[in-house]
């Protein structure tokens, strides 16, 4: 009698599967067509540069996503915790404050605040005594989902960017999967209290800085591998254009070189081959946002930062394969010879001596 199972079982299971597969999911992908991925050969090919870094706070903070330096060296860092730390020359971990969220981009501010902008509770604004100030946690009556980084302009005005309207920091991967437009580049004018959306449409607005100049502003779309700039002054103010695109991997923060020498971009994740390949079916994105997250795309462990030109060329890309030493790099700034490197998922902070050919 077991055919006769089969034959009751097999249809029903057919049907149920049928049925969850036509439900409504949690994404409503759309098709795009990846570019092909730059070889990777020339400034690209494998190397392992960045495992001449030493290691700061080693153990003793847990996805220390963006860092800064003031002028005396001192270093500052938002943990996963929501902690704000203090990182002194010597290598001392300081606390400052807990923000009750996830700290991710930061900023000094002209007064030597650190201005935040976190994921959870918006853009805020630390005194030295650790007070947290907030800043912006809504636009025109909507919560923040996803305030990502920030850059401070010469004249205060404080420029940040909303990853994503729709999903928050734990679903940041249906983002990708969607593949639909959520992210914005912002403007707060502290002395007003303004706030204003400078770009939308973006996918996955994350890393910003601004020209060495100021009359431009750099913002990385993570998940169309490419940076766009949007322009403050000049000719152009108000115009936009691609920076940077076919990028080897996933664009997280930014930051300009001292002396305007071009830009450094941390990439957190070479590209994922097999996701480019589905990237034009519909029907396989929807049916990938449905799998447990264990088999979704995930970071690969592997380090790598890209150096770009003044004009966006890439002109080196320091790496460390399988992440030995780093890996999951998300923010890359340089100070006095030195390149700091942030990570999302790690247990540590990199200082690598930048080789003088590139200084």
């Amino acid at each position: 009698m077991r055919w006769i199972r089969l034959l009751v079982i097999v249809p029903v299971t057919l049907f149920a599967v049928l049925f969850w597969l036509t439900r409504p999911g949690p994404v409503d992908a759309v098709a795009w067509r990846s570019p092909a991925a730059p070889p990777l050969a020339g400034v690209l090919e494998a190397n392992t540069e960045l495992r001449q870094a030493s290691l700061l706070a080693q153990g003793l903070v847990d996805g220390p996503e963006a860092v800064i330096l003031d002028d005396s060296g001192e270093l500052f860092t938002g943990t996963a915790d929501g902690r704000l730390l203090r990182i002194d020359t010597q290598g001392g971990v300081h606390p400052i404050t807990h923000t009750g969220g996830r700290p991710l981009g930061l900023a000094l501010d002209h007064q030597g605040r650190l201005v935040v902008a976190d994921a959870v509770r918006g853009l805020l604004r630390v005194d030295a005594h650790g007070h947290i100030e907030t800043l912006v946690d809504e636009i025109d009556g909507v919560p923040l989902q996803f305030c990502d980084d920030v850059a401070i302009g010469a004249d205060g005005v404080i420029y940040f960017t909303d990853a994503s309207s729709r999903f928050t920091l734990p679903d940041y991967r249906l983002d990708l999967i969607e593949g639909r437009p959520h992210g914005r580049l912002l403007a707060y004018d502290p002395a007003t209290g303004e706030t204003r959306v400078l770009l939308g449409e973006l996918y996955f607005a994350n890393g910003v800085t601004l020209s060495a100049e100021g009359d431009y502003l750099l913002v990385n779309e993570t998940f169309r591998y490419r940076i766009r700039r949007y322009w403050l002054h000049g000719e152009r103010a108000g115009e936009q254009d691609l920076f940077a695109h076919g990028l080897p991997g996933f664009p997280d923060n930014i930051s300009t070189r001292p002396g305007g020498k071009g830009y450094w971009v941390a990439i957190p994740s070479r590209r994922n081959p097999q996701f480019d390949r589905i990237s034009g079916s519909v029907a396989l994105r929807n049916l990938l946002a449905r799998l447990p997250g264990s088999l979704q795309p995930a970071p690969e462990r592997y380090g790598m930062v890209l150096l770009l030109s003044p004009d966006g060329e890439i002109v080196a890309a320091p790496q460390d394969p399988g992440g030995e030493l780093l890996h999951e790099i998300t923010s890359a700034v340089e100070h006095d010879g030195h390149l700091y490197l942030g990570t999302l998922g790690g247990d540590r902070i990199g200082r690598w001596p930048i080789p003088e050919p590139l200084r």
